[in-house]
């Protein structure tokens, strides 16, 4: 078939006309997020052109979550000379949130219904789908799409029975992988979304529960150290892990399990606490029989009780030995911690490693506004109501602004995986 070809000048007046002055053929409007699907703790762009330039929009953003509960969001915003707007670089003029960011429309989004009190992920690992939309004089003119994968393909899983409680996560495959034990703090249970997450990067990681689970212990009290060195002799055993590349990951009082393990194990090889203690704290979170929380050998360790402050004795006998670490060391805390000090405690850890010269090399990532939570390698809503410990049922204030919050999980996820990587190379 011939290739038509029109001079302009051949054109019609009013199709010219059309063509100089339509904003509907010059500036289509496209809202566009790429790449559309990421892991749940990567950003994407999101990208809007064919405005006119410093023309003002809207962006709105929605989801439903696993609760089947909707949440919602929406930033104002200017286009720049060219008609563009890219989220990633520039500030929104108004909305649900203030500074840069590229996942901002993600984790400022509330509920908009009043009984809810927090986020919850999908059932079973499923993707958290995202809808954008271009509003333009407050008439929707384009939407787009967002998938946050929270489990990569080819991860599997198997449950423990026996006399170690949890689950094992492992990337595929044939070949053996670097492994993470990795336990939880005073809720108890079995620390799983951690261990998917470090599963979805290629290490092997066994969520381990040691308390409320199952037959274990109703509370943290007279926990037997014993039982980690099990789990991780188990782990050196499994072919799909490198016996010789485990590091330990805990968080609150599990970053405080973690430090101590390291401190005891040299079959670890790296430590990476959240939010966690420089002591040894008591027995939580109920009416335990025991005082103490930790065992060794049939018996218990010492411990900072509460409500003595920080008497320099206590302190002394209740102090982790960090410096018996056989590996790199990583801290991450919240300077706004609701819950404890983590932040001057996890200084307290750097202060001894330094008196020490401990061999290895050690890091803290210190979030001035973050809360309890610092660190989750998650990029999901950051709005939270009263929140309460599964195990004593008291309510709790986690602390921390929500874009404090927020933007410590943008940063620390990708340093703590690239931590582990280096700190697991062949020794």
């Amino acid at each position: 078939m011939p290739t038509i070809r029109l001079k302009s000048a051949a054109l019609p007046n009013f199709v010219l006309a059309l063509c100089l002055f339509s904003p509907h053929l010059v500036h289509a409007q496209t809202l566009e997020v790429a790449p559309d699907h990421v892991f749940v703790d990567e950003s994407a762009v999101i990208r809007v052109e064919g405005l006119q330039p410093k023309e003002r929009v809207s962006i709105q953003a929605g989801l439903v979550d696993g609760a089947g509960q909707p949440w919602a969001s929406q930033a104002d915003f200017t286009a720049d000379a060219e008609g563009i707007i890219d989220v990633s670089k520039q500030a929104p003029i108004g909305g649900s949130y203030k500074a840069v960011s590229a996942m901002g429309l993600i984790w400022s989004m509330r509920p908009t219904a009043k009984n809810v009190t927090i986020y919850r992920p999908p059932a079973n690992f499923g993707p958290q789908s995202i809808e954008f939309r271009l509003l333009k004089k407050g008439a929707n003119v384009a939407v787009a799409r967002l998938k946050q994968i929270r489990i990569a393909d080819g991860v599997q899983q198997i449950k423990l029975t026996g006399q170690l409680h949890g689950v094992f996560f492992t990337p595929g495959g044939t070949e053996r992988h670097p492994a993470v034990l990795v336990v939880g703090g005073s809720e108890g249970g079995v620390p799983i979304p951690k261990a998917v997450w470090l599963a979805s990067h290629g290490f092997a990681a066994l969520a381990l529960a040691y308390f409320r689970y199952e037959n274990l212990p109703r509370y943290l009290e007279a926990i037997p150290l014993e039982y980690f060195g099990e789990a991780l002799q188990w782990m050196m055993n499994r072919p799909e892990v490198q016996a010789d590349h485990i590091a330990v990951v805990g968080t609150s009082r599990g970053g405080e399990l973690a430090l101590q393990l390291g401190s005891m194990y040299p079959q670890i090889h790296a430590v990476i606490a959240y939010v966690p203690a420089n002591v040894r704290y008591p027995a939580c979170c109920g009416q335990t029989r025991a005082p103490y929380a930790w065992t060794w050998k049939g018996q218990p360790l010492s411990y900072m009780p509460l409500g003595f402050g920080r008497n320099p004795v206590m302190a002394v006998d209740a102090a982790i030995g960090v410096e018996q670490t056989k590996g790199p060391i990583l801290l991450v805390s919240g300077g706004d911690d609701g819950v404890w000090q983590s932040s001057a405690m996890a200084d307290a850890v750097v202060a001894r490693l330094k008196r020490a010269h401990f061999a290895y090399s050690f890091d803290q990532l210190k979030y001035s506004h973050a809360g309890h939570g610092a660190g989750r390698p998650d990029i999901v809503p950051a709005w939270h109501g009263p929140e309460r410990n599964p195990t004593s049922g008291r309510e709790v204030d986690p602390g921390g602004t929500i874009p404090g919050n927020a933007e410590s999980s943008i940063d620390a996820a990708p340093k703590v995986v690239e931590f582990l990587r280096q700190g697991l190379k062949a020794n």
